[in-house]
Protein backbone atom coordinates (compact mmCIF):
# COMPACT_ATOMS: atom_id res chain seq x y z
CA UNK A 1 0.00 0.00 0.00
CA UNK A 2 2.88 2.17 1.16
CA UNK A 3 4.69 1.69 -2.44
CA UNK A 4 1.37 2.35 -4.28
CA UNK A 5 1.17 5.76 -2.70
CA UNK A 6 4.79 6.61 -3.49
CA UNK A 7 3.91 5.84 -7.06
CA UNK A 8 0.32 7.86 -6.95
CA UNK A 9 2.56 10.99 -4.75
CA UNK A 10 5.51 10.34 -8.03
CA UNK A 11 2.78 10.63 -10.95
CA UNK A 12 1.58 14.03 -8.96
CA UNK A 13 4.34 15.14 -8.85
CA UNK A 14 5.27 14.94 -11.83
CA UNK A 15 2.16 16.15 -13.64
CA UNK A 16 2.86 19.96 -11.54
CA UNK A 17 6.37 19.83 -12.28
CA UNK A 18 5.08 19.62 -15.89
CA UNK A 19 2.49 21.63 -16.00
CA UNK A 20 4.52 23.95 -13.84
CA UNK A 21 7.47 23.79 -17.09
CA UNK A 22 4.73 25.18 -19.85
CA UNK A 23 5.77 25.61 -23.37
CA UNK A 24 9.47 26.04 -24.72
CA UNK A 25 10.45 29.37 -25.20
CA UNK A 26 13.39 30.98 -27.00
CA UNK A 27 13.53 34.32 -28.62
CA UNK A 28 13.36 33.18 -32.24
CA UNK A 29 11.92 30.34 -33.42
CA UNK A 30 12.80 29.00 -36.97
CA UNK A 31 10.63 26.33 -39.04
CA UNK A 32 12.32 24.66 -41.34
CA UNK A 33 16.36 23.61 -41.53
CA UNK A 34 17.04 24.06 -44.93
CA UNK A 35 20.00 26.76 -46.29
CA UNK A 36 17.27 29.86 -45.75
CA UNK A 37 16.61 28.59 -42.05
CA UNK A 38 19.73 27.99 -41.27
CA UNK A 39 20.95 31.09 -42.52
CA UNK A 40 18.25 32.73 -40.39
CA UNK A 41 19.59 30.76 -37.33
CA UNK A 42 22.89 32.31 -37.57
CA UNK A 43 21.97 35.82 -38.38
CA UNK A 44 19.61 35.85 -35.05
CA UNK A 45 21.73 33.79 -32.81
CA UNK A 46 25.12 35.86 -33.65
CA UNK A 47 22.98 38.32 -32.21
CA UNK A 48 22.75 36.75 -29.27
CA UNK A 49 19.39 35.82 -29.30
CA UNK A 50 18.23 32.33 -28.32
CA UNK A 51 17.77 30.32 -31.30
CA UNK A 52 15.58 26.93 -32.19
CA UNK A 53 15.23 25.23 -35.76
CA UNK A 54 12.67 23.12 -35.84
CA UNK A 55 12.93 20.34 -39.21
CA UNK A 56 10.21 18.31 -39.89
CA UNK A 57 12.81 15.76 -41.94
CA UNK A 58 14.81 13.70 -40.38
CA UNK A 59 18.29 15.69 -41.73
CA UNK A 60 19.00 19.28 -42.47
CA UNK A 61 19.47 20.87 -46.01
CA UNK A 62 16.11 21.37 -47.53
CA UNK A 63 15.92 21.86 -51.63
CA UNK A 64 19.21 23.29 -51.05
CA UNK A 65 21.29 20.65 -50.03
CA UNK A 66 19.67 19.24 -53.36
CA UNK A 67 20.44 21.69 -55.86
CA UNK A 68 23.47 22.97 -57.49
CA UNK A 69 24.47 24.96 -55.17
CA UNK A 70 25.56 27.94 -57.54
CA UNK A 71 25.01 31.41 -56.51
CA UNK A 72 24.82 34.47 -58.57
CA UNK A 73 26.42 37.61 -57.66
CA UNK A 74 27.83 40.69 -58.97
CA UNK A 75 31.74 40.54 -58.81
CA UNK A 76 33.87 43.12 -60.34
CA UNK A 77 36.97 41.86 -59.40
CA UNK A 78 36.95 38.31 -60.74
CA UNK A 79 34.19 39.48 -63.91
CA UNK A 80 36.71 41.85 -64.69
CA UNK A 81 39.99 39.70 -65.37
CA UNK A 82 37.47 37.49 -67.24
CA UNK A 83 36.35 40.21 -69.55
CA UNK A 84 32.99 40.16 -67.85
CA UNK A 85 31.16 43.74 -67.68
CA UNK A 86 28.36 43.77 -65.10
CA UNK A 87 26.69 45.17 -62.52
CA UNK A 88 23.41 45.02 -59.85
CA UNK A 89 21.36 47.32 -62.25
CA UNK A 90 22.15 44.43 -65.18
CA UNK A 91 21.79 42.11 -62.34
CA UNK A 92 18.42 43.37 -61.45
CA UNK A 93 17.06 43.80 -64.99
CA UNK A 94 17.51 40.16 -66.10
CA UNK A 95 15.88 39.05 -62.44
CA UNK A 96 12.94 41.27 -63.08
CA UNK A 97 12.33 41.06 -66.97
CA UNK A 98 12.90 37.13 -66.77
CA UNK A 99 10.80 36.95 -64.56
CA UNK A 100 8.18 38.96 -66.58
CA UNK A 101 8.09 41.70 -64.54
CA UNK A 102 6.08 40.02 -62.32
CA UNK A 103 8.28 40.46 -59.40
CA UNK A 104 8.28 43.48 -56.45
CA UNK A 105 10.85 45.88 -57.86
CA UNK A 106 11.41 46.10 -54.29
CA UNK A 107 12.28 42.53 -53.30
CA UNK A 108 14.30 42.34 -56.51
CA UNK A 109 16.62 45.29 -55.61
CA UNK A 110 17.39 43.54 -52.31
CA UNK A 111 18.55 40.15 -53.62
CA UNK A 112 20.56 41.52 -56.29
CA UNK A 113 22.28 44.36 -53.96
CA UNK A 114 22.15 41.99 -51.03
CA UNK A 115 24.06 39.28 -53.17
CA UNK A 116 27.63 40.21 -52.78
CA UNK A 117 27.65 40.69 -49.44
CA UNK A 118 25.82 37.13 -49.04
CA UNK A 119 28.44 35.64 -50.72
CA UNK A 120 30.88 37.14 -48.37
CA UNK A 121 29.76 36.46 -45.34
CA UNK A 122 29.81 32.56 -46.55
CA UNK A 123 33.14 32.94 -47.55
CA UNK A 124 34.24 33.92 -44.08
CA UNK A 125 32.39 31.29 -42.50
CA UNK A 126 34.62 28.58 -44.79
CA UNK A 127 32.44 28.87 -47.89
CA UNK A 128 35.35 27.51 -50.87
CA UNK A 129 34.26 28.47 -54.25
CA UNK A 130 36.31 28.17 -57.36
CA UNK A 131 37.44 31.21 -58.98
CA UNK A 132 36.16 30.88 -62.55
CA UNK A 133 32.57 32.79 -62.97
CA UNK A 134 30.51 30.98 -64.68
CA UNK A 135 26.48 31.06 -66.50
CA UNK A 136 24.08 28.59 -64.37
CA UNK A 137 21.09 27.02 -66.57
CA UNK A 138 19.44 29.90 -67.51
CA UNK A 139 21.31 32.39 -65.79
CA UNK A 140 21.51 34.75 -68.42
CA UNK A 141 25.14 35.99 -67.61
CA UNK A 142 28.38 34.98 -66.42
CA UNK A 143 27.88 36.08 -63.01
CA UNK A 144 27.24 32.12 -61.15
CA UNK A 145 30.00 31.11 -59.04
CA UNK A 146 30.45 27.37 -58.00
CA UNK A 147 31.14 25.66 -54.90
CA UNK A 148 34.11 23.78 -54.18
CA UNK A 149 31.83 21.08 -52.32
CA UNK A 150 29.20 19.24 -54.46
CA UNK A 151 25.67 20.00 -54.41
CA UNK A 152 24.45 22.38 -52.02
CA UNK A 153 26.66 20.56 -49.50
CA UNK A 154 28.64 23.59 -48.45
CA UNK A 155 26.11 26.07 -47.64
CA UNK A 156 24.65 23.42 -45.47
CA UNK A 157 27.80 22.68 -43.63
CA UNK A 158 28.63 26.20 -43.47
CA UNK A 159 25.20 27.08 -41.64
CA UNK A 160 24.79 24.09 -39.67
CA UNK A 161 28.04 24.52 -38.04
CA UNK A 162 28.25 28.65 -37.87
CA UNK A 163 24.44 27.97 -36.05
CA UNK A 164 25.76 25.26 -34.12
CA UNK A 165 28.80 27.53 -32.94
CA UNK A 166 26.70 30.17 -32.14
CA UNK A 167 24.68 28.48 -29.60
CA UNK A 168 21.12 27.33 -31.94
CA UNK A 169 19.46 24.16 -31.00
CA UNK A 170 18.28 21.89 -33.93
CA UNK A 171 15.90 19.80 -33.20
CA UNK A 172 14.86 17.19 -36.34
CA UNK A 173 11.69 15.13 -36.63
CA UNK A 174 9.76 17.71 -35.07
CA UNK A 175 6.91 18.88 -37.45
CA UNK A 176 5.67 21.96 -37.33
CA UNK A 177 1.68 22.29 -37.25
CA UNK A 178 0.57 25.40 -36.47
CA UNK A 179 1.14 29.21 -35.80
CA UNK A 180 0.16 30.82 -32.97
CA UNK A 181 -0.86 34.00 -32.90
CA UNK A 182 -2.53 36.36 -30.18
CA UNK A 183 -6.01 36.53 -32.16
CA UNK A 184 -6.93 34.32 -35.22
CA UNK A 185 -6.28 36.82 -37.59
CA UNK A 186 -5.12 39.58 -35.32
CA UNK A 187 -2.19 40.58 -32.98
CA UNK A 188 1.33 39.52 -33.00
CA UNK A 189 2.83 35.67 -33.65
CA UNK A 190 4.47 34.26 -30.60
CA UNK A 191 4.86 30.74 -31.07
CA UNK A 192 4.26 27.32 -32.96
CA UNK A 193 2.94 24.02 -32.26
CA UNK A 194 5.02 21.21 -33.25
CA UNK A 195 4.99 17.61 -32.88
CA UNK A 196 7.77 15.18 -32.54
CA UNK A 197 8.90 12.14 -34.05
CA UNK A 198 7.74 10.04 -30.52
CA UNK A 199 3.98 11.84 -30.96
CA UNK A 200 4.34 14.46 -28.13
CA UNK A 201 2.77 17.99 -28.81
CA UNK A 202 5.27 20.53 -27.89
CA UNK A 203 4.35 24.47 -27.65
CA UNK A 204 7.00 26.49 -28.44
CA UNK A 205 7.02 30.20 -27.99
CA UNK A 206 8.86 32.97 -29.36
CA UNK A 207 9.66 35.82 -27.33
CA UNK A 208 10.94 38.06 -30.65
CA UNK A 209 9.94 36.53 -33.56
CA UNK A 210 9.37 33.53 -36.13
CA UNK A 211 10.83 33.29 -38.80
CA UNK A 212 8.95 30.94 -41.55
CA UNK A 213 11.55 28.78 -43.85
CA UNK A 214 9.60 25.52 -44.60
CA UNK A 215 10.29 25.91 -48.17
CA UNK A 216 8.15 25.67 -51.37
CA UNK A 217 5.71 22.45 -52.48
CA UNK A 218 7.20 21.14 -55.51
CA UNK A 219 7.35 17.65 -54.04
CA UNK A 220 3.27 18.27 -53.73
CA UNK A 221 1.53 16.87 -56.61
CA UNK A 222 -1.87 17.81 -54.79
CA UNK A 223 -1.00 21.26 -54.17
CA UNK A 224 1.08 21.53 -57.48
CA UNK A 225 -2.09 20.78 -59.33
CA UNK A 226 -4.48 22.87 -57.66
CA UNK A 227 -2.13 25.84 -58.75
CA UNK A 228 -1.06 24.63 -61.54
CA UNK A 229 -3.10 21.77 -63.63
CA UNK A 230 -0.88 21.19 -66.65
CA UNK A 231 1.63 19.77 -64.21
CA UNK A 232 0.27 16.02 -64.18
CA UNK A 233 1.02 13.39 -61.44
CA UNK A 234 3.12 11.64 -63.49
CA UNK A 235 5.76 15.21 -63.51
CA UNK A 236 8.86 13.95 -61.99
CA UNK A 237 10.71 16.61 -59.29
CA UNK A 238 14.09 17.54 -58.24
CA UNK A 239 12.75 18.70 -54.66
CA UNK A 240 13.21 16.64 -51.49
CA UNK A 241 9.96 14.60 -50.34
CA UNK A 242 9.32 17.27 -47.66
CA UNK A 243 8.72 20.04 -50.10
CA UNK A 244 5.08 20.17 -49.45
CA UNK A 245 3.88 23.68 -48.63
CA UNK A 246 3.13 23.29 -45.55
CA UNK A 247 4.39 26.54 -43.88
CA UNK A 248 2.41 28.35 -46.79
CA UNK A 249 -0.67 26.85 -45.57
CA UNK A 250 -0.54 27.20 -41.79
CA UNK A 251 0.76 30.78 -42.49
CA UNK A 252 -2.52 31.52 -44.73
CA UNK A 253 -4.40 30.05 -41.67
CA UNK A 254 -3.67 33.13 -39.60
CA UNK A 255 -4.12 35.70 -42.01
CA UNK A 256 -0.87 35.79 -44.55
CA UNK A 257 -0.93 36.75 -47.61
CA UNK A 258 0.19 34.21 -50.81
CA UNK A 259 1.40 35.71 -54.76
CA UNK A 260 2.51 33.93 -57.93
CA UNK A 261 1.36 30.08 -56.98
CA UNK A 262 0.77 29.13 -60.45
CA UNK A 263 4.30 30.37 -60.89
CA UNK A 264 6.06 26.72 -60.99
CA UNK A 265 9.50 26.27 -62.80
CA UNK A 266 10.27 23.27 -64.68
CA UNK A 267 14.00 22.29 -65.17
CA UNK A 268 15.05 21.39 -68.56
CA UNK A 269 18.37 19.00 -67.24
CA UNK A 270 15.59 16.51 -65.75
CA UNK A 271 16.96 12.88 -65.31
CA UNK A 272 15.01 10.76 -67.27
CA UNK A 273 14.93 8.09 -64.56
CA UNK A 274 15.26 9.74 -61.23
CA UNK A 275 13.88 13.17 -61.99
CA UNK A 276 16.71 15.09 -60.46
CA UNK A 277 19.94 17.00 -61.73
CA UNK A 278 22.23 14.87 -61.22
CA UNK A 279 24.55 12.61 -63.72
CA UNK A 280 25.40 15.14 -66.36
CA UNK A 281 28.49 15.37 -68.39
CA UNK A 282 28.73 19.05 -68.83
CA UNK A 283 27.33 21.96 -66.33
CA UNK A 284 27.80 24.97 -67.91
CA UNK A 285 26.17 26.34 -71.26
CA UNK A 286 29.30 27.70 -72.61
CA UNK A 287 30.12 24.40 -73.21
CA UNK A 288 27.85 22.68 -74.74
CA UNK A 289 24.27 22.15 -76.40
CA UNK A 290 21.64 20.67 -77.16
CA UNK A 291 20.35 18.02 -79.70
CA UNK A 292 16.83 16.36 -80.36
CA UNK A 293 15.85 13.00 -81.21
CA UNK A 294 16.64 14.03 -84.95
CA UNK A 295 19.99 15.16 -84.17
CA UNK A 296 19.52 18.99 -84.25
CA UNK A 297 19.53 22.04 -82.05
CA UNK A 298 16.38 23.54 -81.24
CA UNK A 299 16.47 26.39 -78.87
CA UNK A 300 19.41 28.73 -77.71
CA UNK A 301 20.91 27.11 -74.78
CA UNK A 302 21.29 30.19 -72.73
CA UNK A 303 17.93 31.24 -73.04
CA UNK A 304 15.44 31.15 -70.02
CA UNK A 305 14.82 28.16 -68.34
CA UNK A 306 11.08 28.36 -69.03
CA UNK A 307 11.63 29.29 -73.08
CA UNK A 308 14.21 25.98 -72.87
CA UNK A 309 11.30 24.06 -71.55
CA UNK A 310 8.87 24.55 -74.02
CA UNK A 311 11.15 24.16 -76.81
CA UNK A 312 11.66 21.00 -75.35
CA UNK A 313 7.98 20.40 -74.90
CA UNK A 314 7.86 20.93 -78.68
CA UNK A 315 10.34 18.24 -79.64
CA UNK A 316 9.70 14.54 -80.91
CA UNK A 317 9.18 12.69 -77.86
CA UNK A 318 9.66 15.78 -75.66
CA UNK A 319 13.33 15.28 -74.65
CA UNK A 320 16.66 16.23 -75.58
CA UNK A 321 20.47 15.62 -74.87
CA UNK A 322 23.34 17.40 -73.82
CA UNK A 323 26.27 17.25 -76.14
CA UNK A 324 29.80 18.12 -74.83
CA UNK A 325 33.33 17.09 -75.84
CA UNK A 326 36.39 16.35 -74.33
CA UNK A 327 37.21 20.04 -73.27
CA UNK A 328 33.63 19.99 -72.22
CA UNK A 329 33.37 17.81 -69.74
CA UNK A 330 32.74 18.60 -65.88
CA UNK A 331 34.90 16.01 -63.72
CA UNK A 332 33.25 15.71 -60.86
CA UNK A 333 30.24 17.70 -62.18
CA UNK A 334 28.48 20.16 -59.74
CA UNK A 335 26.79 17.57 -57.64
CA UNK A 336 29.62 15.47 -57.25
CA UNK A 337 29.25 12.67 -59.61
CA UNK A 338 32.44 11.44 -61.70
CA UNK A 339 32.19 10.89 -65.63
CA UNK A 340 33.70 7.05 -65.18
CA UNK A 341 31.04 6.35 -63.00
CA UNK A 342 28.02 8.62 -65.06
CA UNK A 343 29.39 6.00 -68.00
CA UNK A 344 29.64 2.87 -65.70
CA UNK A 345 25.93 3.56 -64.97
CA UNK A 346 24.88 4.34 -68.87
CA UNK A 347 23.66 7.52 -67.38
CA UNK A 348 25.91 9.53 -70.04
CA UNK A 349 27.28 7.82 -73.57
CA UNK A 350 30.68 8.39 -75.43
CA UNK A 351 31.14 8.14 -78.63
CA UNK A 352 35.08 8.37 -79.85
CA UNK A 353 33.09 9.90 -83.07
CA UNK A 354 30.37 12.20 -83.07
CA UNK A 355 28.71 9.19 -85.66
CA UNK A 356 29.73 6.50 -82.61
CA UNK A 357 27.80 9.10 -80.47
CA UNK A 358 24.86 9.39 -82.23
CA UNK A 359 24.82 5.51 -82.82
CA UNK A 360 24.69 5.02 -79.08
CA UNK A 361 21.78 7.52 -78.53
CA UNK A 362 20.10 6.84 -81.53
CA UNK A 363 19.88 9.91 -83.51
CA UNK A 364 20.67 10.38 -87.30
CA UNK A 365 24.57 10.50 -87.10
CA UNK A 366 25.01 12.67 -90.88
CA UNK A 367 22.39 15.37 -88.84
CA UNK A 368 24.26 15.54 -85.57
CA UNK A 369 27.94 15.65 -87.04
CA UNK A 370 26.40 18.73 -89.31
CA UNK A 371 24.71 20.22 -86.10
CA UNK A 372 28.25 20.05 -84.52
CA UNK A 373 29.78 21.80 -87.30
CA UNK A 374 27.48 24.26 -88.13
CA UNK A 375 27.91 25.47 -83.98
CA UNK A 376 31.46 25.32 -84.31
CA UNK A 377 31.43 28.01 -87.24
CA UNK A 378 29.32 29.63 -85.69
CA UNK A 379 31.25 29.74 -82.29
CA UNK A 380 34.37 31.07 -84.43
CA UNK A 381 32.50 33.38 -86.18
CA UNK A 382 31.33 34.78 -82.69
CA UNK A 383 27.57 34.84 -83.46
CA UNK A 384 24.84 32.82 -83.59
CA UNK A 385 22.26 34.10 -86.08
CA UNK A 386 20.57 30.59 -85.54
CA UNK A 387 19.24 30.90 -82.03
CA UNK A 388 20.49 33.59 -80.88
CA UNK A 389 22.76 32.67 -77.65
CA UNK A 390 24.89 35.63 -76.50
CA UNK A 391 28.52 36.22 -76.98
CA UNK A 392 29.78 35.63 -74.22
CA UNK A 393 28.56 31.49 -73.90
CA UNK A 394 29.86 30.99 -77.91
CA UNK A 395 33.70 30.82 -76.00
CA UNK A 396 34.44 26.85 -76.89
CA UNK A 397 33.67 24.75 -79.47
CA UNK A 398 32.76 21.21 -79.56
CA UNK A 399 35.39 19.09 -81.64
CA UNK A 400 38.44 17.58 -79.46
CA UNK A 401 37.10 13.65 -78.97
CA UNK A 402 35.95 11.84 -77.37
CA UNK A 403 31.86 13.24 -77.21
CA UNK A 404 29.69 12.82 -74.54
CA UNK A 405 25.76 13.05 -74.65
CA UNK A 406 23.18 13.10 -71.23
CA UNK A 407 19.69 12.46 -72.09
CA UNK A 408 17.53 15.00 -70.31
CA UNK A 409 13.64 15.60 -69.54
CA UNK A 410 11.64 18.75 -68.20
CA UNK A 411 11.14 17.94 -64.47
CA UNK A 412 9.64 19.98 -61.62
CA UNK A 413 12.39 22.19 -60.03
CA UNK A 414 11.24 25.67 -58.04
CA UNK A 415 7.85 27.35 -56.77
CA UNK A 416 8.09 30.89 -57.07
CA UNK A 417 5.08 31.35 -56.08
CA UNK A 418 4.22 31.91 -51.90
CA UNK A 419 3.97 33.87 -48.78
CA UNK A 420 4.13 37.93 -49.16
CA UNK A 421 6.98 39.59 -47.48
CA UNK A 422 8.38 43.22 -47.62
CA UNK A 423 11.88 43.74 -48.13
CA UNK A 424 12.40 43.73 -44.47
CA UNK A 425 11.01 39.66 -44.62
CA UNK A 426 8.38 40.66 -43.09
CA UNK A 427 5.56 38.64 -43.88
CA UNK A 428 2.08 40.39 -45.16
CA UNK A 429 -1.11 39.55 -44.41
CA UNK A 430 -4.56 39.80 -46.92
CA UNK A 431 -5.17 43.19 -46.12
CA UNK A 432 -1.72 44.76 -46.97
CA UNK A 433 -0.12 44.94 -43.13
CA UNK A 434 2.63 43.48 -41.64
CA UNK A 435 2.20 40.74 -39.36
CA UNK A 436 3.88 41.42 -36.35
CA UNK A 437 6.23 38.55 -35.10
CA UNK A 438 6.42 36.55 -38.07
CA UNK A 439 8.94 36.12 -40.77
CA UNK A 440 9.79 34.29 -43.86
CA UNK A 441 12.71 33.48 -46.25
CA UNK A 442 13.73 30.74 -49.22
CA UNK A 443 11.17 29.49 -51.47
CA UNK A 444 8.32 29.68 -49.07
CA UNK A 445 7.95 32.82 -50.11
CA UNK A 446 6.60 34.55 -53.61
CA UNK A 447 7.09 38.08 -55.05
CA UNK A 448 10.68 38.06 -55.57
CA UNK A 449 11.28 35.60 -58.67
CA UNK A 450 7.94 36.76 -60.64
CA UNK A 451 6.99 33.66 -63.49
CA UNK A 452 10.65 32.35 -63.97
CA UNK A 453 13.31 32.39 -61.32
CA UNK A 454 17.08 33.28 -62.95
CA UNK A 455 19.55 29.82 -62.73
CA UNK A 456 21.75 30.87 -59.50
CA UNK A 457 19.13 33.23 -57.82
CA UNK A 458 17.42 30.34 -55.34
CA UNK A 459 20.97 30.46 -53.69
CA UNK A 460 21.21 34.38 -53.82
CA UNK A 461 17.80 34.05 -52.16
CA UNK A 462 17.97 32.25 -48.89
CA UNK A 463 20.75 34.06 -48.30
CA UNK A 464 19.70 37.25 -48.44
CA UNK A 465 16.35 37.29 -46.96
CA UNK A 466 17.39 34.56 -44.91
CA UNK A 467 19.83 36.69 -43.26
CA UNK A 468 17.59 39.67 -43.25
CA UNK A 469 14.72 37.09 -42.07
CA UNK A 470 16.77 36.03 -38.98
CA UNK A 471 18.74 39.76 -37.88
CA UNK A 472 14.66 41.38 -37.85
CA UNK A 473 13.29 38.61 -36.13
CA UNK A 474 16.25 38.86 -33.42
CA UNK A 475 15.25 42.69 -32.82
Amino acid sequence: MKKLLLVACLIVCLFHTCAAAGPLEYDVVVVGGGGAGLVAATAAAEQGSSVIVLEKMSYLGGNTIRSGGVINAVDPEPQKAQGIEDSTDLHFKHTYEGGDNKANPELVRTLVEGALPALQRALDRGLKIYPEITTATGALWPRTHRLVEPAGTGWIRVYSESAAKAGVEIRKDTKVVSLLREEPLAGRVYGVKAVDKAGNELEIHARRGVVMASGGFGADVKLRMQHNPTLGPDTPTTNHPGATGEGIIMSQDIGAAVTGMDFIQIHPHGDPKLGDLTGRASDFVQKYIYVNIEGKRFVNEAERRDVQVAGIMAQPETRMFIINDKNGVSDPNIFGDHLDDLLAADRVQQGDTLAELAEKIGVPAAALEATVARYNELVKQGKDVDFGRPENTLQQTIETPPFYATPRVPTVHHTMGGLVINKEAQVIDRRGEVIPGLFAAGEVTGGIHGTNRLGGNAITDINVFGWIAGTNAAK
